[in-house]
């Protein structure tokens, strides 16, 4: 028996079933303008040493059909992270290290990728004919803020992030793209006006003046590229600017205005086991409890040596005497990046106490 024909209205009530908060839908072509945008920044180095944003796979992002020949529609869904913990501009506890909020729960690709799976489902229900699909979590290629816009779930701010005039910032993206024709939605106008809070709280001015007259964030002085994608030793002049961020950073969000009143979710994937865990402690762990705790963390990205490297750095800009004796611990590891990196934060350190 055949049902009614699926419709853009009826996809997002299965989508606000499913678990995301908003939605909306994009044509499955080209966005020829943003493309070129992209190609711009990273040309101009912002890429970092993000390999694959430079390669190939890079290049599929100019067409969405590359993931899916078939498609015609991109179904683009945001689910809400945000919890009722304070933000990293009002926490003040430097012998805390600071884990980026989308990170305080389980990983986000399981978490969403399990919910567009039962979106997927639903249409499925409602769809009598057969259709092709392709399910889109982070990873992908594909300029998802762009379709996000598109599709009106919001306007990419000055910081880069997807911004929407109801509930702010805190989503996370996902799409799942279709070879079914659904009306799209009308692209969201950008809302930022003359406010510029996210490019002067940026402790190091990552947020640059773009090709195009916009804003671009480069990657090399991001802490949260430095802090999660960047492998090796930390650049030495952006090491202060760290604080204690140890895993991400949200400080362009959280100063936000359009944050203010975000809205927040119950949901307990991302509810947190511990938003700001004490730095000496983390000093301590071994590889073993660091698999334990993170394991299904996106905090897993940055790797052992890459947690401690961190935690160290973070020490080391604490101002704090117990801060030490964690410090010197490791400055013995057993590996080298987190020993030499432990060394340059202890010098560090003996020279603010000193003052």
């Amino acid at each position: 028996m055949e049902g009614m024909p699926l419709t853009s209205a009826k996809v997002k009530e299965l989508a606000r079933a499913a678990g995301f908060e908003i939605s909306g839908i994009a044509a499955a072509e080209p966005l020829s303008d943003d493309f070129q945008r992209f190609q711009q920044w990273r040309e101009a180095g912002f890429a970092a040493e993000m390999s694959y944003l430079t390669d190939r796979r890079g290049d599929l992002r100019a067409d969405p059909r590359n993931l899916l020949p078939s498609a015609k529609c991109i179904v683009c869904l945001g689910k809400l992270y945000n919890t009722s913990n304070p933000y990293s501009t009002a926490f003040q506890d430097k012998e805390r290290g600071w884990i980026a909020r989308y990170a305080w729960g389980r990983d986000y690709h399981d978490v969403l990728r399990e919910a567009v799976e039962k979106l997927l489902h639903l249409i499925r229900q409602e769809q009598a004919l057969p259709f092709e699909w392709k399910i889109c979590v982070d990873t992908a290629p594909l300029l998802e803020r762009s379709y996000a816009q598109a599709a009106g779930l919001g306007w990419i701010g000055k910081n880069t992030c997807l911004i929407n005039q109801q509930a702010g910032s805190w989503f996370l993206l996902a799409e799942l793209l279709l070879s079914i024709s659904l009306d799209t939605d009308t692209a969201a106008p950008p809302r930022c006006g003359t406010c510029t809070r996210c490019i002067d709280a940026c402790p190091t001015d990552a947020i640059r003046p773009a090709a195009n007259g916009g804003w671009a964030l480069d990657s090399r002085l991001c802490l949260s590229y430095l802090t999660i994608e960047k492998r090796g030793v930390a650049p030495e002049e952006t090491q202060s600017a760290t604080a204690n961020h140890i895993f991400g950073c949200d400080i362009c969000q959280d100063v936000c205005p359009w944050n203010r009143r975000a809205a927040t979710t119950e949901e307990l994937a991302f509810q947190p086991l511990s938003f700001a865990p004490h730095l000496a402690e983390l000093a301590y762990f071994s590889e073993g409890d660091f698999r334990r705790i993170f394991r299904r963390s996106p905090v897993w990205r940055t790797k052992y040596e890459g947690f401690l490297r961190n935690v160290a750095v973070a020490l080391g800009n604490s101002g704090k005497v117990e801060m030490k004796e964690p410090l010197q611990k490791l400055s013995a590891h057993d590996n080298e990046l987190v020993a030499s990196t432990a060394r340059a934060a202890l010098a560090r350190l003996e020279q603010a106490l000193a003052v």
